[in-house]
């Protein structure tokens, strides 16, 4: 039992990052432009694969819903964490912290559930080639796609971040972090929050270990696959398809991995936020540019967005020609 005149806070005070004396205008310097970029990237993204007949494949259609979870994501955490470097530190609403970690927790599982459909899409296309454009027609693809933001951004928030809010959290309300995570929030609670951890346990294996688990087996199969084909060239294409979205993956689960698995310990809050940094904000930045820098189709459709000034000129010159 608490005792009646126990103090409640409705505000959560976010440290962010401590002690930068002269790195504070480079590191805001920095974070802001991978800010910039990042919105611009993924936009980018968007709208080439909306306006180009080049890129209508399932492939393309995923990669466009993820540039638009990682502009979520990166709206939800990027703004507040530069003001935590520029103010040393912000303080927010109650109402305002859980609302960020609404918006986090649901972008990051939807994130999770469209790699394993993503790497389903590349198991279809490499092991059975044939039948690819049957299965994943455009309505099967948009149930890929709805099936996971629903899961993600309304089943999530009412069984986990909905319970969040009935908690009360006492005096002391102080984060050391940049951003309202799940766990350091808890951690200021004063009332009991066992059953939103076992809540957040329980959805964690359907949304986080199974899709893993199918990533895996799925490209333990694409492997499979690749390694019998006969031609070298042809290895190479196949994997070419699938290294953008492994890459991917890696860098996505290796993070959430080493945040979640280290304990948070004070010693170790330093590596834990660099972690953090990398899948809340230089993640988003990278997915587009490691999709787009060997992506054949990306470049030919770039060149015919923005036309290609060799092939005009010489359109001209034969134009001119003819009626001279």
């Amino acid at each position: 039992m608490y005792k009646k005149n126990q103090t409640f806070s409705n505000e959560i005070f976010l440290l962010g990052f401590q002690n930068l004396q002269n790195f504070k205008i480079p590191l805001f310097s920095l974070f802001q432009v991978i800010y910039l970029l990042t919105i611009c990237e993924n936009i980018f993204i968007i709208v080439l694969v909306s306006t180009s007949h080049n890129l209508q494949s399932p492939m393309y259609f995923f990669l466009q819903h993820l540039s638009m979870c990682d502009l979520v994501e990166t709206n939800t955490i990027v703004p507040i964490m530069l003001k935590t470097i520029t103010q040393d530190g912000v303080k927010l609403p109650l109402i305002g912290c859980i609302t960020q970690l609404s918006f986090f927790g649901s972008s990051e599982a939807f994130q999770c559930l469209l790699l394993s459909v993503m790497s389903f899409d590349r198991y279809l296309a490499i092991c059975n080639p044939l039948r690819y454009i049957t299965i994943m027609n455009r309505r099967v693809c948009v149930q890929l796609t709805l099936i996971p933001f629903l899961l993600s951004f309304v089943i999530i928030p009412c069984f986990t971040l909905a319970p969040i809010s009935t908690l009360q959290f006492c005096e002391q309300n102080t984060i050391d972090h940049f951003f309202c995570d799940f766990i350091p929030l808890l951690e200021l609670s004063c009332s009991d929050a066992s059953f939103v951890q076992h809540n957040v346990i329980y959805l964690s294996v359907p949304v986080v270990m199974f899709p893993f688990m199918f990533i895996v087996l799925s490209y333990i199969y694409i492997v499979r696959s690749i390694l019998q084909i006969t031609s070298s060239i042809g290895r190479q294409k196949a994997f070419s398809t699938c290294s953008s979205h492994l890459a991917v993956v890696s860098m996505f689960y290796g993070t959430i991995t080493g945040v979640y698995v280290i304990p948070s310990r004070k010693h170790l809050l330093t590596i834990n936020k660099v972690l953090s940094l990398l899948y809340t904000v230089v993640i988003p930045f990278l997915n587009p540019v490691i999709y787009t820098l060997r992506n054949k189709d990306i470049k030919d459709a770039l060149k015919t967005l923005l036309g290609n000034p060799s092939i005009n000129t010489l359109n001209q010159y034969k134009g001119l020609r003819s009626t001279g």
